[in-house]
């Protein structure tokens, strides 16, 4: 199994996402809201992924010693350095997270749950115990529980299965669709942020993320069958929390109806 028949295999669940009937119930402010106050722990939980690469992948123990692969943590180091630090749209650095947060005070979407958890589960000596443990919605909560079971398995390419299938290689497509509803002039943060991940994602993050999946896997055909589940359950998990998003978004327009 290689990159190709993995894309093949993985087709229906994306087209699932692309064709999700979320995208067309972004139409309002408050539905924009209840968006970003679900999906905002998909962006915070996407650095965990991310430094479990960097922790498996880079040379961060002391004393130093080089890496098996410097293209490969060269390319993760990259994007530490974007996902943590960037410049945000008035040339301030700031994490991909942190002007996330600054996004949804511009809509005046809730931001003292997010916060109020991350103290909550960052307290917590076992972050998967904090996160069942947490007042989150279910749905929430198995996209953050299965993320943290695969950062456990210490495994790289398993992570960087949830990373690249799941997330960077799937963000282009996803917020393409999500901008067009929300009206980037309305909302220059969140506009700026969208439109700063397709250019990350599409252009750069998403070819090498690939590049990487091929180094990690190489010809042993165990890794590529499990990069194949790994990256299934992370889009079961992607579409399972964009059902629970477009059934609150319903229930919410039925109730101000």
């Amino acid at each position: 199994m290689r990159i190709e028949e993995i894309e093949l295999k993985l087709l229906p669940l994306r087209e699932r996402l692309r064709n999700h009937e979320l995208y067309e119930k972004l139409n309002s402010l408050s539905d924009i809201k209840i968006f970003m106050a679900n999906h905002v722990y998909a962006v915070w939980d996407f650095m965990s992924l991310l430094k479990g690469l960097q922790r498996h992948l880079t040379c961060t123990n002391l004393p130093w010693k080089p890496v098996k692969n410097a293209n490969t943590a060269r390319f993760i180091n990259e994007i530490v350095l974007e996902e943590e630090s960037d410049r945000n749209e008035e040339g301030i650095y700031k994490s991909h997270f942190e002007m996330y947060l600054d996004a949804m005070d511009e809509v005046d979407a809730d931001t003292a749950k997010v916060k109020n958890f991350l103290e909550y589960v960052t307290a917590m000596e076992n972050v998967l115990k904090g996160i069942e443990s947490s007042e989150l919605n279910k749905a929430v909560k198995g996209f953050l529980k299965f993320t943290f079971e695969v950062i456990k398995t210490n495994e790289p390419h398993k992570i960087a299965a949830a990373f690249t299938f799941g997330r960077e290689e799937l963000i282009p497509d996803m917020f393409l669709k999500i901008i067009e509803q929300a009206g980037e002039e309305e909302y220059p943060k969140l506009g700026y942020y969208l439109k700063r991940h397709i250019e990350l994602d599409g252009e750069d993050h998403g070819p090498l993320s690939l590049k990487m999946i091929n180094e990690l896997c190489g010809t042993d055909e165990r890794k590529w069958e499990e990069v194949a589940e790994c990256s299934e359950k992370a889009l079961e998990q992607r579409i399972a929390l964009w059902d629970y998003i477009a059934l609150e978004i319903k229930h919410s327009s039925k109730v101000l109806a």
